[in-house]
């Protein structure tokens, strides 16, 4: 590619614009963390209801993921992120607002479809807008936003419930703070759609529906004149023979008449991605810590160490996915999570009933908890939370990317649920020790799996992607 032409500032804009749907993602995500003394108190809650309340995001967020595949064939990659935007304010306001574990869950839905449907579009949009030797780095930019969302929901959570005394004592207008974490999240929700306003649709969107002209209009802003006269002709080309737009039965091989293997290999890195049960710790982080002694207060504290880490792990992942590809980064992180996870499962099983029969991690296991769950975020970081997200989005040919995002996104998020919905019940039995023997599990074979199905895609143009 000539770069002579290749205009930094909109690209930048594209990303910084398209990544806030990662924050959203995120924050969203996050701010459940905090939440759930208020939300057991509030609607009496046992073990299995505040999986239930907790894992109605998922519900949402698998829909949301399947439906904005297509729905970003439709509509378009800006258009979807729009529509995510609205989502996300209208969850925000409801779910604070909610009087009870039913209207609770509606409101976390409504927010889930919003996750979705930013999870799975803002990565696309984004590999589709910029140039082939920066789009791993570029891309990666998504995980750094929706790590800083969840950082940003725990400092929120943990600064509003240091104001109010607690998540369940009552802050401003005789509203409990934890009411207040959740409607905090209209305040990016509605910047995110005014920002959406500045940005150009994706080029390959419109040459799929017919409009070269504002395609080639949006290249020539992007690469310049030469470079948007090549990319137009590759994208048409890149495209079913008949020309005929993308749709749902482009993914099954018209010479096999099977599912094709490329979309297999997608199913498998975003189900594996959750099975590593990184989202225990991003939702049940503070519940998790205090179950073993630590306080309300200092468990909200290592949350926020868990982010701060989780940040400069994507920073150094953009630093090399570029340089050694996606692939090794795979394979470090299925390795670094296999051992601490190990030993984080190692750390629980010494746990002791404490004088007030909860749990207590005796001697230097507390420790070693704290540390080896550190690292294992670090390694995810590192590793599968941004490239997965790289390679779902320019993995797949042009004609099927939308619809094999679809399908891709609704297994990702339909293993979150599994894993989180399931975490409050295996916690208690077989218990926290076993739970992580599963999770160390998955990693190990995460590891067999991307070196045995797993293609580089690094500084290959998108179409040049096959499958």
């Amino acid at each position: 590619m000539d770069r002579v032409g290749l205009n930094k500032r909109l690209i930048a804009l594209v990303v910084a614009v398209a990544t806030i749907g990662g924050f959203m993602f995120g924050y969203d995500s996050g701010v459940i963390n905090g939440t759930q003394n208020g939300l057991e108190a509030a609607f009496n809650l046992g073990s299995l209801g505040i999986g239930i309340n907790v894992g109605a995001i998922l519900v949402g967020s698998s829909i949301g993921a399947f439906i904005a595949g297509r729905l970003s064939d439709m509509i378009g990659r800006r258009g979807t992120m729009m529509l995510a935007a609205i989502l996300f304010l209208f969850s925000a306001v409801l779910a604070g607002a909610a009087g009870s574990s039913a209207l609770f869950i509606v409101a976390r839905i409504i927010g889930g479809l919003g996750v979705g449907a930013a999870s799975v579009t803002s990565p696309v949009y984004i590999s589709e807008m910029t140039p082939a030797h920066l789009r791993g780095r570029l891309s990666s930019m998504q995980q750094v936003m929706i790590i800083t969302g969840l950082t940003g929901a725990f400092v929120a959570n943990f600064v509003l419930a240091r104001w109010a005394g607690g998540s369940t004592a009552t802050l401003w207008f005789g509203f409990p703070a934890w009411r207040w974490m959740f409607w905090l999240q209209a305040i990016p929700a509605a910047l995110y759609f005014i920002a959406l306003l500045s940005i150009p649709e994706s080029p390959r969107y419109l040459v799929a529906r017919g409009h070269e002209a504002h395609a080639h209009a949006v290249l020539v802003r992007l690469f310049g004149e030469t470079e948007a006269n090549r990319k137009v002709a590759e994208i048409r080309a890149s495209l079913a023979a008949d020309h005929h737009r993308p749709r749902l039965s482009d993914l099954i091989d018209k010479q096999t008449g099977k599912i094709r293997p490329i979309l297999w290999v997608g199913i498998g890195i975003a189900v594996f991605q959750q099975l590593v049960g990184i989202n225990v710790v991003f939702y049940y982080g503070a519940t998790l810590w205090q179950a073993v002694g630590f306080t309300e207060d200092y468990a909200l504290q290592t949350n926020i160490l868990s982010g701060a880490l989780s940040i400069g792990a994507c920073i150094a992942t953009i630093a090399l996915i570029d340089k050694i590809g996606r692939k090794p980064l795979l394979l470090i992180g299925s390795a670094g999570m296999a051992v601490s996870l190990a030993l984080v499962a190692w750390a629980f099983s010494t746990a002791v009933t404490g004088p007030e029969g909860g749990l207590v991690l005796p001697g230097n296991s507390g420790l070693v908890a704290l540390i080896s769950a550190n690292v294992y975020v670090v390694f995810f970081n590192l590793s599968w939370g941004p490239v997965m997200w790289v390679m779902l989005g320019e993995m797949f040919p042009n004609q099927i990317r939308g619809s094999a995002l679809a399908v891709a996104g609704f297994a990702q998020w339909i293993a979150n649920a599994a894993i989180s919905v399931s975490f409050p019940s295996m916690a208690e039995k077989p218990g926290l020790a076993i739970t992580y023997v599963l999770y160390a599990t998955a990693a190990a074979v995460s590891f067999f799996f991307v070196r045995a199905t797993v293609q580089e895609t690094r500084g290959r143009e998108l179409e040049d992607m096959q499958g």
